[in-house]
């Protein structure tokens, strides 16, 4: 499978994207945190999505290209609302992970023309202490160029023992595909969630949601999902036993999004 990697250009940056599917409806993916740009993994992310070709043209977005020296999740929340009406989206069915339900949230606060239902996975309105202690441990071996330690303690930190143990051979060989180019945006991507509180502006937010998280995360916990469905009283599921990317893990994920999209 080939999947065609598209730049979307506005007046200040440049931003790499790609979709698939000829649904009339139009669904956006905003991903988390990633050592190497998600455009790499294009394929294997349209095949896990799918079941949503028919009924929606599906478009994941990258973060800009060209990253400033501070970033803030608030700037990339800007970024992405600003290629998606480069590009004529309106409407979207916004779908965030961790870093990307961020975006995701300011978003659909800031720009509510921009998203008719959203689905926020495994993610937080507001950083706390636990959550900043352990994305810096991250932050400080990518400064460090550690890339192998990196690799490792983002994958146990993120993913469930028994997906460690079965892919942990192909985490290593991450490990040598790693840039400094790549460590140096994982830096900077990292340090721009620090002190971030978007609880307050959630009332903002007039869309349906469903939040996702999973009660084993070892990043934000059950927690951040309970905050977000409190104060939105919003639809919300938690897993058990799959860890932070439940989205990759748990069998019935992606048919829970699409159930919840298309209700």
């Amino acid at each position: 499978m080939s999947t065609e990697i598209k730049t979307v250009k506005t007046a200040g940056f440049e931003m790499k994207y790609f979709c698939f599917g000829t649904g009339r409806k139009t669904m956006v993916i905003i991903p988390g945190l990633s050592l190497i740009s998600v455009m790499t993994s294009a394929p294997a992310i349209e095949a896990a999505y799918a079941v949503f070709g028919e009924e929606y043209t599906v478009c994941v977005f990258d973060r800009r290209s060209d990253l400033p020296g501070t970033y803030t999740v608030a700037d990339m929340a800007e970024d992405t609302a600003a290629a998606m009406k480069a590009l004529g989206i309106s409407g979207a069915f916004l779908f965030g992970t961790s870093q990307g339900g961020m975006i995701a949230q300011i978003i659909a606060a800031e720009h509510p023309e921009l998203v008719k239902k959203m689905v926020l996975g495994s993610t937080a309105a507001r950083m706390d202490d636990a959550a900043g202690r352990r994305l810096e441990k991250w932050r400080s071996l990518a400064e460090s160029g550690k890339t192998e330690e990196l690799v490792m303690m983002f994958a146990q930190d993120v993913y469930s023992e028994d997906y460690m143990n079965r892919y942990k051979d192909a985490f290593k060989g991450l490990a040598g595909m790693v840039t400094e180019e790549d460590l140096r945006r994982f830096s900077i991507l990292v340090a721009g969630t620090e002190g971030l509180n978007v609880y307050d502006s959630l009332d903002r937010i007039k869309c349906p949601v469903l939040a996702v998280g999973d009660r084993d995360d070892r990043i934000f916990g059950a927690k951040g999902t309970i905050d977000i469905a409190e104060k939105l009283g919003c639809e919300m599921y938690l897993y058990e036993g799959y860890g932070h990317a439940v989205y990759d893990e748990a069998p019935d994920y992606r048919s829970r999004i699409f159930e919840f999209f298309e209700k």
